[in-house]
């Protein structure tokens, strides 16, 4: 079986335990996460194989980094070694009606620091199937941008199927270059766009048209007019009831047919982070293992509301798992 290739940066997690503030915890629980390795990895649990590309810094961070998704299975050969900083973000887990907080530490990384050369994305993806990459990526720096841009015209000209996550970050674009002027020459490679009517207006100044029986599907089909090579565009759509109680379903649309997944009851949230992650991760998998786009997003959704319910950026739900929510058994009754 071919394997998933996605690129990105990973950062350090600190977060405080239990449901603690930052302002009031002593102690941090470390792990690792980053939305684009998070999909590799959440790949490998479910039997995929599945390569992440990086650049990290020379040092024991950078190797613990490394070695943190090697033991989930994650093929981390192309891993670059250069720079001095590796990335933080803070997370503070809410409850209730008090959200969830990330704060970032992420400026002047390794990975925002990269040169785009020292990819052979050729190389890299001899042995692809399929390539991911997220907004995130080209939103850190224009050398980010730059080698995000070589690697998917490599896989375009490999002819290896390319996904993107637009996942606009506003505030991340700092370095001089707007998201509006560089992100339509990335998404005009893609064959499957992960995106919302908000994303779409903000990047590419689409909008439903006046009068459409459904906004998403109208807005759909602006963005594979204006980027012919896309083939699907999809997305998940979020009740928040609270922190702890979310409903979560998913929605494609392929130019012909608008699908819907059935929605999930997620309480209570454990970990929501990397929940979107997951939905991707699962409809890859069931893309490369069936023909049917209903059951591919029906899986990528159930894959997401497991995430939710598990610590850590990514999801530890094997295939199993997820098949018993895809058939209903959602009540979470002890197995023995």
């Amino acid at each position: 079986m071919k394997q998933v290739v996605t690129f990105g940066e990973i950062m350090l997690r600190l977060s405080p335990p239990l449901n603690y503030r930052l302002t009031q915890t002593a102690t941090f629980e470390a792990t690792y996460g980053g939305g684009e390795a998070n999909v590799a990895a959440s790949l490998t649990q479910l039997g995929m194989p599945a390569a992440h590309v990086t650049c990290f810094p020379a040092n024991e961070l950078g190797q613990a980094a490394t070695q943190h998704f090697q033991r989930y299975g994650v093929n981390m050969v192309h891993t670059v070694f250069r720079g001095e900083r590796l990335g933080l973000y803070f997370l503070e887990v809410g409850a209730s009606m008090r959200p969830s907080k990330v704060v970032y530490d992420r400026f002047d990384s390794a990975f925002a620091n990269l040169q785009p050369e020292d990819f052979n994305w050729d190389e890299i993806l001899k042995d692809a199937s399929w390539f991911h990459w997220t907004g995130i990526t080209p939103a850190i720096s224009a050398s980010a941008a730059q080698a995000c841009k070589d690697a998917i015209a490599a896989a375009r000209r490999l002819g290896i199927t390319v996904s993107g996550d637009v996942n606009y970050r506003r505030n991340l674009w700092q370095y001089g270059q707007k998201a509006q002027d560089v992100m339509p020459g990335l998404v005009e490679g893609c064959d499957v766009i992960v995106a919302s009517e908000n994303d779409s207006e903000d990047l590419f100044g689409i909008v439903p048209q006046e009068g459409a029986s459904h906004s998403f599907t109208s807005m759909a089909e602006q963005l594979m007019a204006r980027f012919p090579n896309v083939k699907q565009v999809i997305t998940t759509r979020r009740e928040t009831l609270s922190a702890s109680h979310n409903q979560l379903k998913g929605i494609l649309y392929d130019g012909k047919s608008f699908v819907e997944s059935p929605s999930y009851d997620i309480v209570p949230i454990v970990d929501r982070i990397g929940g979107g992650d997951a939905f991707i991760a699962g409809f890859i998998y069931g893309s490369l293992t069936s023909d049917d786009q209903q059951q591919a997003l029906t899986f990528g959704v159930a894959s997401s509301a497991l995430k939710h319910t598990i610590h850590g950026d990514f999801n530890l739900a094997t295939k199993a798992e997820v098949d018993e929510v895809v058939k209903g058994n959602t009540s979470g009754r002890l197995l023995r």
